[in-house]
Formats: C-alpha cells, structure tokens, sequence
C-alpha cells in the first residue's frame, strides 16, 4: 500500500487515532536540519527518525489516509519575525482537533472540541510566542487534502516535497487580526516567556 514496506504499514496501520499518532510522533527526534532544510515524507520521516514541524504534519496524514481518513493539513502563519507552523488535523462527531510536531511545550495536539478551523486555529494564538513575549500568529490556511499529491508518491517518496509547502505557502489564507488589534496586543508575561523556552529535544553538540 502506497509503496511502504511491510514494516512501516504495520507502524501506521497500528496508529489508528489521533491520540496514538501524536503519542508516537512525540518519541520521534526533532529534526534540526543541520544540514538545511528538508521536507521529507514519511517513509523518510520513518527511516530517519527525525521530523519537524511539516513532515510530522504530513506522517499524521499519512497515518490518517492509511486509516481511511482524509489526510488533511492546515497552514499556521506568523509575521515577518516567526516561523509559520503546519498541523494535521481531523474531524470527531462535527469537531475539529489537531496533531501537531514541535520541539516546544506547546502547539502541539488539541482534542477535537472546536466547531470550524477558525476556532481551532485561535487555540493557539496566545502561545505563539517569540522569546520577546511577542504574540506572532497572524493567519491560515483552510485544510488542504494532501491526496491532491498522490502524483509526488508524497507518503513513501525518498526526494524532497518541496512542492507540498510551496502550496501551502500559496494557498489562501484568512487573518486573524486587523491592524488595530495587532497595535493593541499586551506581550506576553515573563513566566509565560519562561514556560515558551521549554524544548524537548537539544541539538547534538559538535
């Protein structure tokens, strides 16, 4: 199925939920792209056992798609100053929630409580921070069904997807704030710039 031996097809059938998705893509290694970016797929992700934010994005779909859902994903923007985050995300009983890879204490899994993306992608803003206390998120994507890449072989694909983030990039996208409002946002708190600095994986030293 989909190219994957049958040793990664045991791994991703067996992650059935959203909550085991994130379970696992939470033991996988940041991927700190010591070498420069990467955008690999999942039978990369697998073998390497490293990911950032968009290829754990993308295993999560996989994962989904293997298990009969659609592999959806959501593009997270920020200004000039942050880096923009992506997630996967699902549908339970008409809510959304999300999976999401990052080496911080947060933006990471929701549980689906939320009733459109809008609602979804808010749960984030106030931890979107920049060691500043800045809060940077800015905009979205609505979700973008990644079978829409089946041509890339996009699960089992041993090249780089640069082709998938360059969609995301270039999809519409909706704000979240108008000019007046960014004008008026309070930084965040000290303890709450502390608590943004936590990360679950450090770079090998040299």
């Amino acid at each position: 199925m989909f190219g994957l031996n049958k040793k990664e097809l045991k791994i991703l059938k067996s992650l059935n939920t959203p909550r085991k998705i994130q379970d696992f893509l939470n033991k996988i290694p940041i991927n700190f792209e010591e070498k420069g970016d990467t955008c690999m797929s999942p039978h990369m992700v697998l073998k390497k056992n490293k990911a950032q934010c968009m290829e754990g994005a993308m295993l999560a779909a996989a994962c989904l798609r293997i298990n009969r859902e659609k592999p959806l994903v959501v593009d997270l923007t920020a200004n000039a100053k942050d880096f923009d985050h992506v997630i996967c995300v699902f549908k339970r009983k008409g809510k959304w929630g999300a999976i999401g890879k990052t080496n911080h204490a947060v933006l990471r899994y929701r549980e689906p409580i939320y009733k459109d993306i809008r609602e979804l992608v808010m749960s984030f803003f106030h931890e979107y921070l920049d060691d500043y206390g800045k809060k940077n998120l800015r905009g979205y994507s609505l979700p973008v069904d990644l079978s829409m890449f089946d041509y890339l072989n996009w699960i089992n694909s041993e090249d780089e997807l640069w082709e998938i983030p360059e969609y995301l990039a270039n999809a519409k996208h909706f704000n979240i704030l108008n000019k007046s409002q960014i004008a008026g946002l309070r930084k965040a708190d000290n303890i709450e710039i502390e608590a943004g600095k936590l990360t679950e994986f450090k770079p090998k030293k040299k």
